[in-house]
Parts: structure tokens; C-alpha cells; sequence
């Protein structure tokens, strides 16, 4: 029995994206440059966030008689954000470290021509004129009726 994939909103989106992905960035080239700037702009976003959250903290901690405004974040709040900031940085840190290895692999163009044929077959381009015929055809199959038939 083959499993069905989720069709939950998230999942279609995920796998919208992840299609989208493969075509867009078909070799391993691309993906490599593509998950190397993923990391660092997420560890660049993280690290300025956590600036930020322990600059806020700092001033909170100097002023501490100060009013409190409730659309402030609260003081715990910021701390455990701080803390979980800390931990995914760590962690992409360390993917990072990961990705320098995979950066030192280098395919033949030949490889990187069977990464391209396949990315086609894992992710067709939902758009192409056959995908699309596909889809109608499937969506008026007996077992799958097209709604406008519905009766």
C-alpha cells in the first residue's frame, strides 16, 4: 500500500516549494550555493534578532523602573527567545560546517547534466502543456470526477 502524501495546506505548500527548488536550481552546483546562502542568511537574520532581543534586555535591565508598555515583549519572553536564538545558531553553525564539506565535492558535467534530467522527473514544471493535460485528464476520470460533472 503506497502512502499518500499530505494534503494539508503546509505540506502543499512545502511541496510547492520543494518542487520549485529542484526546478529552479536543477544541478548540484546550484543546490550547493543555494543551501549555503540559506544558512547564512538565516544565521544572519538569527544573530540580528538576538542583538536586538539582548540590547533590549540590556536597557530593560538599566531602567528598570521604568513604566512597562504591554505591547512590549516581556522579559521572559525575551530571555527564552534569546536562549532559543542561541541553540538554532549553534545548530546552523554546525550545518554550516557540514555544507564546507559537501562544498569540497565536485561533479563531472555529465553528472551534473543527470541532476538536471532528473530534477525534471521529481519536480515536472506544474505549467508545461503536457503536465497540464495530465491533470485535466486526471481530474475527469470516473474516480476522481471533475466537479463541474457532479450530479
Amino acid at each position: 500500500m503506497t502512502e499518500e502524501p499530505c494534503q494539508c495546506s503546509d505540506c502543499q505548500r512545502f511541496y510547492r516549494e520543494h518542487d520549485r527548488l529542484i526546478r529552479e536550481f536543477p544541478t548540484f552546483k546550484q543546490q550547493q550555493e543555494l543551501n549555503w546562502a540559506s544558512i547564512q542568511s538565516f544565521r544572519t537574520l538569527c544573530n540580528k534578532v538576538t542583538d536586538e532581543l539582548q540590547k533590549q534586555l540590556s536597557e530593560r535591565q538599566l531602567n528598570e523602573d521604568a513604566i512597562l508598555d504591554d505591547k512590549h515583549i516581556s522579559y521572559l519572553e525575551i530571555t527564552e527567545a534569546i536562549n532559543e536564538l542561541e541553540n538554532v545558531n549553534a545548530y546552523l553553525y554546525a550545518i554550516e560546517a557540514l555544507m564546507e564539506r559537501i562544498f569540497e565535492t565536485r561533479v563531472t558535467k555529465n553528472v551534473e547534466l543527470k541532476f538536471k534530467a532528473i530534477s525534471k522527473e521529481l519536480a515536472p514544471d506544474p505549467l508545461n502543456l503536457d503536465r497540464l493535460i495530465l491533470n485535466r485528464l486526471f481530474h475527469q476520470t470516473p474516480d476522481f470526477p471533475d466537479k463541474n460533472n457532479i450530479n
